[in-house]
Formats: C-alpha cells, sequence, structure tokens
C-alpha cells in the first residue's frame, strides 16, 4: 500500500516510516511542510495520506488546507488527519466530502502500532477511523433539530462506535448485546437519516459523515 506522510517533527516522522515499512507499506513520500504534502498527494496518488495539521510554514493548518485542496483535486483520496489538536472547521469541511474514507486521530491517544496500522487501512479501504474525543469535540453546540436528534441514546452510542470504525462484531462485543440487535440498531439510523437503500458499507460511512457534520446525508 503507497502512504505519503506529512509530519514536520523529524523523529517522529522517521519513526513513523520505519513502523510502516515493517508492515509492508511502501512510503513513496515523507514531508515536514503544507505545499510539498500538496505536490506529493497531487503527483503521486497515495493510496492513503497520513497527514498533521499544523505544518510549516505558518503551523496552522497548512495540513489539512493541504488535504482538502488534494481531495478537490483528486476526489475519493484517502486521508488519515494526525494530530495533536482538532482544527473544527477544516475538519468538518474535510469529513463533509463522502467521496473517500477519512480518519481524524490524536497522536497522544494512539497506544499501539496495531491501532495505528489497523486505522490507516480502514480508511485506505473506504471506511473511518475517529478517535472518540475529535467526535465529541465535533458534536459539541449541534442544534437538536438536526436529523440526529431522532436518534434513540442506544442508537447514537451504535453510531459513535460506528465512527470509530467498528464492525457490527465489535459493537455487539462492547455494547454486550447480539449482532441481530446492532443490525436492527443500525438499519434504524440509516432510515432516520434518509439513507435509502445501497450498499451498506456507503452507508455506514454516510452515516458517520451525517453524525459527525449535522448534514442530513442522501445516497442517490
Amino acid at each position: 500500500m503507497r502512504v505519503v506522510l506529512a509530519e514536520d517533527l523529524f523523529l517522529l516522522r522517521q519513526g513513523m516510516v520505519q513502523l510502516l515499512e515493517s508492515y509492508d507499506f511502501e512510503i513513496v513520500a515523507a514531508v515536514d511542510n503544507g505545499p510539498a504534502l500538496l505536490d506529493a498527494l497531487v503527483t503521486l496518488r497515495p493510496e492513503v495520506a497520513v497527514v498533521d495539521v499544523r505544518l510549516p510554514p505558518t503551523f496552522t493548518d497548512e495540513g489539512l488546507q493541504a488535504a482538502l485542496e488534494a481531495r478537490r483535486r483528486c476526489p475519493g483520496l484517502p486521508i488519515l488527519v494526525l494530530s495533536q489538536h482538532v482544527e473544527q472547521l477544516y475538519a468538518k469541511e474535510l469529513l463533509a466530502d463522502a467521496s473517500g474514507g477519512i480518519g481524524y486521530l490524536l497522536k497522544d491517544r494512539v497506544l499501539n502500532s496495531d491501532q495505528f496500522v489497523d486505522a490507516i487501512r480502514r480508511v485506505a479501504d473506504g471506511g473511518t477511523a475517529m478517535d472518540p474525543q475529535v467526535i465529541s469535540q465535533l458534536l459539541a453546540g449541534r442544534s437538536r433539530r438536526e436529523p440526529l436528534s431522532t436518534l434513540t441514546p442506544r442508537e447514537r452510542e451504535v453510531l459513535k462506535l460506528m465512527a470509530e470504525g467498528c464492525s457490527n462484531t465489535a459493537i455487539a462485543q462492547r455494547l454486550i448485546v447480539s449482532q441481530g440487535a446492532v443490525a436492527k440498531y443500525t438499519t434504524s439510523i440509516f432510515t432516520k437519516l434518509d439513507l435509502t437503500p445501497a450498499d451498506d458499507s456507503n452507508r455506514r460511512v454516510l452515516a458517520v459523515l451525517a453524525y459527525l457534520n449535522g448534514t442530513r446525508a442522501d445516497v442517490s
């Protein structure tokens, strides 16, 4: 799997390169600034990008801006944001684009290599990998008039775990319910969010994006 990395700290960047190479990822570029990231993403078209938010030259939101521009030029480009910060404005804009896999992890909450590698692979496959703290911050202050307000507390629990990238089996184990019960919850969620019958993996992604962005997801 071809990967582009963007991280301004040398030791962390090289550490990720060595870690991912040990899992048979091909690192096609490892850059330390926003312009170099955009150039690498557009030119090399990797299968997934791992992007820090705050990169040179201004250390504000160059990573996310480069990711957004790359997705405009290369629709569906899978992006995994790896940061110490939640930049809500650009994060919501990135997550609103349902054309490819998306993830957002906080550096200090990635506890082991398996967790990190699994997140990269899920995003590359078109899924989501969201840290619960990121979800909580993105949900803060949202209007109760949104379609999400029609979900029951249990359905919101299920959707939150879906946003973290959990399968139905994993959700059943976390909530100590049957897989059949989880299937009923997901069907109800799709119905309440107006997600018409389609490929379930696609509906899961759209449901998660609706959950994170407060938009009414729809499937054509």
